[in-house]
């Protein structure tokens, strides 16, 4: 398998995922400044020009729920169950992507992506729009999670993984996340998990794995 990635929000569940899972593959960085994502041939795998992506065999997938759901199915992982559960987690990533990481995604954005790619000053309006959604719709998980380790049943799923993408960009990206306890608690706990301390692969010298340190 060939996961396609960079060093932005979107990608950092699937190469998460693929640390912890311990999944056979192999990971192709693709340099956005540089617009590797736009070349003819990456297209031809992801025609939306996005990251990431996965290539397991003739198929592609793209989509990062989809990539993870591939590659838990693919060794019979807890993480994505096979009972009544399933659509627990399906709804999560469907709030999560409505509501939970769009807004922080939004501050991501104006934050650190702005800053990275010469984009321009943030968007006051949007960061007080973004940072006012976000807080409403921490206010349910947060709610949520008062009495729970996981957001789904009794272990981990994929839903956790996915709803802790953007929030060790928290301080940078300036999400409001110690305001909100259960969320804290929960996130610390997702910390400690092989993969997600530190997402992306490295190599020997601690240097993302994207052809220079």
């Amino acid at each position: 398998m060939k996961l396609y990635w960079s060093d932005v929000l979107a990608p950092r569940t699937v190469c998460a995922l693929a640390k912890y899972l311990e999944s056979p593959v192999d990971y192709v960085y693709l340099d956005l400044g540089r617009g590797e994502q736009r070349r003819p041939d990456y297209l031809a795998i992801n025609p939306n020009g996005k990251v990431p992506t996965l290539l397991d065999g003739a198929r592609s997938l793209w989509e990062s729920d989809a990539i993870m759901c591939h590659l838990a199915a693919r060794c019979d992982s807890e993480l994505w169950p096979q009972d009544a559960r399933q659509t627990e987690v399906i709804r999560w990533f469907s709030w999560n992507h409505q509501h939970f990481t769009a807004h922080a995604g939004a501050l991501y954005f104006e934050h650190i992506i702005k800053p990275r790619f010469g984009l321009g000053e943030a968007d006051s309006a949007e960061v007080a729009r973004a940072s006012r959604e976000w807080r409403r719709a921490a206010a349910v998980l947060d709610g949520h999670l008062q009495h729970r380790r996981y957001v789904v049943g009794d272990s981990l799923t994929l839903a956790d993984f996915a709803l802790a993408v953007a929030l060790p960009h928290a301080i940078r990206a300036h999400i409001p996340l110690a305001e909100f306890p259960a969320i804290q608690r929960w996130h610390e706990r997702m910390n400690e998990l092989e993969g997600l301390a530190r997402t992306f692969p490295r190599d020997s010298r601690g240097c993302l794995i994207r052809g220079h340190c």
